[in-house]
């Protein structure tokens, strides 16, 4: 059920905004028309799906019809946000690519300007809930220690280029993916996967502060304790010495 890619008069996006998604029904239309109203610059959005019984994709099907931008995608890499961000990526058709949630946490209006660091150079683009004039209002006390304390550590000793590597709202460079490609396959942890090979091959990463909100509505799909293996092996993944990219790709390999 994959859609056509599509765009304003035929012009080719300018960002792929992948959003994967799972039984989020009416509620993704509030997502969708806060981002589209925040968005800018021309883009595309993939709205990513495991299976064709998705609660969504009526509600995506009828958006898409109002506005060719917003395309409906089905995953075929097996289930999970990861494997859905994984097909969402690979099947973008920008040269920048912008991973963000169904849940309303990320603040739309900063998708523009995480794309535009990235096309000044940068290989990620992350948006902080831990830099100066950030903020995360609302998480659980373990999700929310688990996650400072992993991202201010990467900054201060590994030296990753942001406070909060673990965040999944970020901007990458679509070559750049191509190049490193994404081993994960359970849960959220492409963000600080694709920010740890960054450092290993010292590519730049820069940051802009976020403030971050829980969900309002449903139910969160975040698994702490079953997630946690994938976590720290991306986390201490960015330790280490500079990396050629033939180096990297082997190393980054034995998570598969």
């Amino acid at each position: 059920m994959e859609s056509a890619r599509s765009g304003d008069a035929g012009v080719k996006p300018r960002l792929s905004v992948v959003i994967p998604v799972y039984n989020e029904g009416d509620a993704i239309t509030a997502c969708l028309d806060r981002i589209l109203e925040a968005v800018e610059l021309p883009c595309e959005i993939l709205c990513v799906f495991d299976t064709p019984e998705d609660t969504t994709i009526p509600m995506l099907e009828k958006y898409a019809q109002a506005d060719d931008r917003v395309l409906p995608t089905l995953n075929t890499y097996g289930r999970g946000p990861a494997n859905a961000i994984r097909f969402g990526m690979d099947h973008a058709n920008a040269e920048v690519i912008v991973v963000t949630m169904a849940d309303g946490s990320d603040d739309p209006r900063q998708i523009d300007d995480l794309c535009r660091l990235v096309e000044r150079g940068v290989a990620v683009a992350s948006a902080s809930r831990y830099s100066p004039g950030g903020q995360q209002v609302g998480a659980p006390l373990l999700k929310r220690t688990l996650s400072r304390t992993a991202g201010l550590t990467l900054h201060w000793i590994a030296r990753v280029g942001t406070r909060d590597a673990t965040n999944s709202f970020k901007a990458y460079s679509s070559d750049f993916i191509k190049d490193v490609g994404v081993h994960s396959t359970s849960g959220f942890e492409i963000g600080l996967e694709l920010t740890a090979k960054a450092r290993r091959l010292r590519l730049p990463v820069a940051e802009l502060a976020t403030i971050w909100l829980e969900r309002q509505t449903g139910m969160s799909n975040f698994k702490v304790a079953a997630w946690i293996p994938n976590y720290l092996f991306w986390y201490r993944f960015a330790f280490g010495p500079q990396l050629t990219l033939d180096e990297l790709r082997k190393k980054a390999g034995r998570r598969s």
